[in-house]
């Protein structure tokens, strides 16, 4: 070797080398979490109580916080894993709610129709 050859070691000054896997369109999503639907979980939960929207998505709600679960528990560490458990905890008691709720509603119009019957006697 003589003085004006670069040494064989060269340091990469580019930046990490980058690892491409088939099938992957961007490999910046390598070792990523895979995607769960939490999000969506949780905004159908809180409407079912907030909005008193009840059964209609509460349901869902539960539905997808339950394969959102089971996405996390595949994968230790998921960030997703507290939100899907809330939004369980959340359709839960949407639910226990909602039929709370119709149980009133029955009960209302039974009382309404006994003292409609009872005003025409």
């Amino acid at each position: 070797m003589d003085e004006n050859s670069q040494s064989e070691v060269t340091p990469n000054l580019e930046g990490p080398e980058v690892l491409y896997v088939q099938g992957v369109s961007n490999p910046a999503a390598v070792g990523q979490y895979p995607q769960t639907q939490a999000v969506v979980a949780m905004v159908l939960s809180v409407m079912s109580i907030a909005a008193g929207c009840g059964l209609c998505t509460a349901i869902p709600g539960l539905m997808m916080a339950n394969t959102a679960l089971e996405i996390t528990s595949k994968h230790p560490g998921h960030p997703d894993q507290g939100l899907a458990k809330a939004a369980q905890v959340m359709g839960w008691i949407g639910i226990v709610l909602g039929i709370i709720g119709l149980i009133l509603v029955v009960l209302y119009f039974i009382v309404i129709g006994i003292i409609v019957a009872n005003a025409e006697a």
